[in-house]
Order: C-alpha cells, then structure tokens, then sequence
C-alpha cells in the first residue's frame, strides 16, 4: 500500500470510527460546550471557536504521538532486516484492526483492556485538563484538547501501531493527523447537534457497519503482510 493511500484509509478509519469517539469524547465535548459563557447571537457561530481550538488541540495532540510512534519504529528498523520488521509491523496492525473492528461493532470488548492499561498513564496527566475549566476562552478550549489528544483509546492505539511501521516520525505524525480528521466531523456535530447525533451512532446497525469497514481493512493489511511473505 503506497503512503498516500495509508493517508487515507487513517482518514476513514476515523471517520467510520466515529461511534467510538462519542463515547471517549463525546461527554468531553458536552461538559466543554455546557460550560461557556452565554451565547450573544447565533448559538453554532458563538460555540465554533471553542470547538475548532478543542479540536485543533486533540489534533496536534495525535499528531505528536504519531511522530513519536514512527521516530521509534524508524529507529528500532534499523537493529532488524527492514522487511521482516515491515512484514511483522503489519500484521501487528491488522490484528489491532480487526480487534478494533470487533470492538466498535461490539462484538467483542478486548480492547478495552488496552484502554485500561492506557489509564495508568492518563491519572497523571488528566488532572492538567482540569485546570482549564471552566472554558471562558477559546485558548482554555485548546489547552483541553491538548490534554484529551492523550485520552486512553483502542481506536487509536490502533492507528499508532499502524504508525510504527509508517517509515519514520513525518509520516507516523501525518496518519495520526488524517485520522484525526476523520474524527473530526462526528465531534464538531457532536458539540452542535449532540443528542441527534448521539442517537444516530449508537444504533446497533450503525455500531456494526463500521465495526465491519474496519475489521475488513484490518485483513486487507494481514494480506498485504502475507504477500510480502511470499515474495
């Protein structure tokens, strides 16, 4: 798979994925949208600044820790035979996909264990977004973003195994990003139209449409692995 499609695929991971994110950030984006000031005007204009730097900070958040996983994947590729580690970090990530696609479908919760083991880290640093609140400014909103882009997730966890093996740290940080994209139109309609949209995704159907996209580009990946093999 050439890096240009990898882009996009992070991208529509993100966005099938969708219905994970209302459950990691969806309560994040109400509480930060039931505590600003009251709107003078337009309610959807008056919230978008707060939204957008919420969600810019997430972004560069993600951004940074793609870097970090490709700057480490990079490295350690140089101590193996970089097919091999190509080839094993591949299959890596289509197994975390299809355990991810089982998960948002909801037919298996085995990646919550991950998340947990993700807490450990997260106690610490979740008590620096609390600082931010309430949200008076749209710089309070993008130092929370910045604090969440760091939340335990399967759902990106996933994509930062995937990063590992991108090629080094500029491309590890642009999937992450892409993905963060795809992310991005679910929790912007998540902070102006929430219980609609919250409705929506939650259906069962909904759930396991997008459980079954990306469970099925977890074993496109694990093929892609299998072809290298056989070369």
């Amino acid at each position: 798979m050439d890096f240009t499609t990898s882009l996009l695929a992070a991208f529509l991971i993100g966005l099938t994925g969708g219905v994970h994110c209302l459950g990691m950030c969806g309560g994040i984006v109400g509480v930060l949208t039931l505590s600003l000031p009251p709107a003078t005007g337009h309610p959807l204009l008056a919230r978008l600044p707060y939204l957008l730097t919420y969600n810019l900070g997430r972004l560069t958040s993600y951004g940074a820790a793609g870097m970090l996983a490709g700057g480490i994947g990079s490295w350690a590729a140089h101590g193996l035979s970089v097919r091999y580690a190509q080839i094993s970090l591949q299959i890596l990530a289509g197994l975390f996909m299809i355990l991810l696609g089982f998960y948002l479908a909801g037919w298996q919760q085995g990646l919550s264990g991950v998340e947990r083991a993700g807490g450990m880290l997260w106690r610490r640093i979740e008590p620096l977004g609390r600082r931010f609140f309430p949200v008076r400014t749209p710089l309070q909103a993008l130092g929370i973003g910045l604090v969440w882009g760091w939340l335990p997730c399967g759902l990106v966890y996933s994509v930062l195994i995937w990063a590992i093996g991108a090629g080094g740290a500029g491309r590890g940080g642009l999937l992450l990003l892409c993905f963060g994209l795809g992310t991005l139109p679910t929790l912007l309609a998540m902070g102006t139209a929430a219980a609609a949209l919250t409705g929506f995704v939650r259906r069962p159907a909904i759930r396991r449409v997008a459980g079954t996209l990306v469970l099925l580009f977890g074993l496109y990946q694990m093929g892609l692995a299998a072809q290298m093999l056989l070369r």
